[in-house]
């Protein structure tokens, strides 16, 4: 049900991601004109959204049950983002620790621009958050 990647999610953006293995993900999508702000272009809150799932997601990279959460992300808006035309996200691993890790991520247009981007400081889930049982049942490896 994640708003970003849940494809069962009705009202959510239902990104699909696919990576290298190693450090990069990447995500082809549309914005849908119900995710505007200002008549067609992206509301600011779907191109976060977007952005910090993509850099979020590289953690995932060679290892998909890795599971990290954002502590910090700083965007820049380069121009706006539209709704209706095909738009690519793309998320870069910088440096990866035991419990944190750093990222990059951008959304560009169909002529390869950068729309917006992002850096991002992403963490461990704080102890307790995640329900061991469920995160196990699920395939996530929870790490202690």
């Amino acid at each position: 049900m994640c708003f970003v990647c849940g494809l069962e999610n009705p009202s959510g953006l239902r990104l699909r991601f696919y990576d290298n293995g190693k450090d990069e993900v990447a995500a082809d999508f549309t914005v849908q004109p119900n995710h505007q702000g200002y008549p067609d272009v992206a509301h600011g809150g779907i191109v976060a959204a977007i952005l910090d799932e993509a850099g979020g997601r590289t953690v995932m990279a060679g290892d998909p049950v890795r599971f990290f959460m954002t502590a910090k992300i700083e965007i820049r808006y380069r121009r706006p983002v539209p709704v209706g035309l095909p738009l690519k996200a793309v998320g870069r691993l910088v440096k990866l620790r035991d419990r944190h890790a750093t990222a990059t991520a951008e959304i560009r247009g169909a002529a390869g621009e950068v729309l917006a981007e992002a850096d991002l400081v992403l963490t461990m889930p704080p102890d307790g958050l995640l329900n061991t049982a469920d995160a196990e049942r699920l395939g996530w490896r929870v790490y202690e």
